[in-house]
This record gives C-alpha cells, sequence and structure tokens, in this order.
C-alpha cells in the first residue's frame, strides 16, 4: 500500500533558496523515495513574487516527479499553512544597507508572529516547523511563542549548513573526504558569533585538533571562515547561499526524522533546557541527537574548555539581546 502524501509548506517559495530546495523535496530527497509529497508554496501578495512562483510550479510540473502529487500556490498563510505536516520557513526579508541586525529583527518579527498563528491556527496536530529565514534563531522563538497550542520541541531553527561548512574546511585542511570527519558541531547563534566546535569532532577516528596540528587555524582562520562564510558568498557571487543553503534544509529535516546514529550527534538550533550554561528559552544550536520516531534530545555530558566556554557564553549574550529586541512580540 502507497504511503500517505505528506503536506510540506516552504515560505518564499520563488526565491532562490526555494527554487533549489522545491525539486528536491519533490525527488523525495528530503522524506524519501517512497513518500508522496504535496508542496504548498507561499508566496508575498505581490503580482511578481506570485508570477515568479507559477513559473516554478510550471518546472516542476515539467518535471513530472513520481512524487508530487499536488501544489497549492497562494500568498495567504490560513491556505499555505492548512493541514501541513512540515513548515519550512525559508521567507524572511533580507538586510538592506545600512541596517542594523536589531533592525532586521524589528522587520522580521511581525512576519513571523504571522506565521506562527496561522500555523497554530491551520496546521496538522503533528506539525514539525523549521525556521531558515534570518535571523532564523530569534525568528524561531517569536514563531514559537505565537503558536501556543504547538509543542515547543516541534520548533527548529538553521545550522546544518553551519555544520556542513565546517565539516568541509576541516575535510580540506586534512586532506581527507567529508566522510572522514565525524561530529563537527555548531553551537550557539546561525550569525557571527556562531562558535563551530572542532574539540569533539573526529577526522578517521581521531580527534582533529590532533591530525590538524595548527592550533592557530583551528582557533583563527577556521573559525572566521565558517563564521563568515555566508558574506563570502555573498561578496563573490553578489548573491546569498542558495543551494547550500537548500542543502543544508534537507540534511536538518532528515536529522530530526531519522535515527542519529550511535556516538554521534548533529547540529540543531532548539529550545534551551540550560544546557551548556544557555539561558533557558532561547532558541540555541546544541548538539542533538534523534530517536527516528519524532523525539529528540540534547546531547549531554561533553566537555568545554575555557575557549569553547567563553565562546559560547558570548553566542548565548547575543541571542539574549536580540530576544529583548523582540520582548513585545513574545507575549
Amino acid at each position: 500500500m502507497s504511503k500517505a502524501p505528506i503536506r510540506v509548506a516552504v515560505t518564499g517559495a520563488a526565491g532562490q533558496i526555494g527554487y533549489a530546495l522545491l525539486p528536491r523535496i519533490a525527488s523525495g530527497q528530503m522524506f524519501g523515495s517512497d513518500q508522496p509529497v504535496i508542496l504548498q508554496m507561499i508566496e508575498i501578495p505581490m503580482e511578481k513574487a506570485m508570477k515568479a512562483l507559477e513559473g516554478v510550479a510550471m518546472e516542476l510540473e515539467d518535471c513530472a516527479f513520481p512524487l508530487l502529487q499536488d501544489m497549492v500556490l497562494t500568498s495567504d498563510p490560513a491556505v499555505g499553512f492548512k493541514d501541513v505536516n512540515w513548515a519550512l520557513l525559508v521567507g524572511s526579508k533580507p538586510r538592506g544597507p545600512g541596517m542594523e541586525r536589531g533592525d532586521l529583527i524589528k522587520e522580521n518579527g511581525p512576519i513571523f508572529t504571522g506565521q506562527g498563528r496561522a500555523i497554530n491556527e491551520n496546521a496538522s496536530s503533528d506539525v514539525q516547523v523549521t525556521v531558515v529565514g534570518n535571523p532564523c534563531n530569534t525568528n524561531a522563538l517569536i514563531c514559537m511563542h505565537s503558536a501556543p497550542d504547538v509543542p515547543d520541541e516541534r520548533f527548529s531553527a538553521m545550522t546544518r549548513l553551519d555544520q556542513n561548512r565546517a565539516q568541509a574546511q576541516l575535510a580540506l585542511k586534512a586532506g581527507v573526504a567529508t566522510t572522514s570527519v565525524k561530529n563537527t558541531l555548531i553551537w550557539g547563534n546561525h550569525s557571527a558569533t556562531q562558535v563551530p566546535d572542532f574539540y569533539h569532532t573526529t577526522i578517521d577516528g581521531k580527534p582533529a585538533n590532533e591530525v590538524i596540528a595548527d592550533q592557530g587555524w583551528l582557533s583563527g582562520e577556521f573559525f572566521t571562515t565558517v563564521q563568515k562564510r555566508g558574506a563570502a558568498i555573498i561578496a563573490a557571487r553578489g548573491l546569498s547561499s542558495a543551494a547550500s543553503a537548500a542543502n543544508g534544509l534537507i540534511d536538518h529535516v532528515r536529522d530530526l526524522r531519522d535515527a542519529t546514529p550511535a556516538g554521534e550527534w548533529r547540529s540543531v538550533c532548539v529550545k534551551s533546557d540550560g544546557s551548556y550554561g544557555v539561558p533557558e528559552g532561547l532558541i540555541s544550536s546544541f548538539p542533538v541527537s534523534s530517536d527516528g520516531r519524532g523525539g529528540w534530545e540534547i546531547v549531554q555530558g561533553l566537555e568545554l574548555n575555557q575557549f569553547l566556554s567563553e565562546k559560547i557564553e558570548a553566542s548565548a549574550a547575543e541571542l539574549s539581546s536580540e530576544r529583548d529586541v523582540v520582548a513585545d512580540l513574545l507575549g
């Protein structure tokens, strides 16, 4: 018997990330090669955006994906989130010239308040919500507070792209395949304060900081390359990360759906329970292990040296300050 289709909402569906993401969902790369999907694609209520979305839908039709059972094109969140099992919040207002991060947070806040309410009122009872639109940690926090009927553990934000970036940089430096690098980890905020953790990473089963003896590179260039990779791509490409962001989101969803191999973890931004000194209630990146049945937990017992502790504390402080900026939206 064939499986019932999963309904997947994608906001900003006609944007660059959406364009890279939607065919991969429809082809089975996110939910599996035997899982039919219905794509519910949401765009802003502007003629140009909706026209572009029509073009994306035409291309999806032309791919003749066997798993794609239906598509919904809308600018109405109530329609877009109706009965969805997964809500992938990709779209957000980008930072304009001279705009401070706090200004961006204030401008995006009402968007995610509205989306949270629409999810709360219209989504399936088993809905999972992942935020990609930046600043994704705090946008996820706003959305979570705006959907009181959805359990907090169903909300996450994405640092899997950052984990992939860190894994790739370590593999390049060590001259090995990316598959040789395990347990790369991102702590904190998806921002320039994020903490790419090489201390708990292994390369061919050995500690990464033993395989790569250049400690100056690890605590210097490696750190800043991962933290500033998004800006470097914008400088080189003239546009922000799209294909790699879509790929990170596919990995992120699979990380939450599939059981994490024993002894491994994945980087996921989830609601803090106070672990590792991150203030309770913030949406922060942690090492997370999933049970393959919809449940996950923050991996406990990792030792933090002074270097990591100070970096994580600084990133958590930034998250706290962002929460203060949107305190009026958190009710």
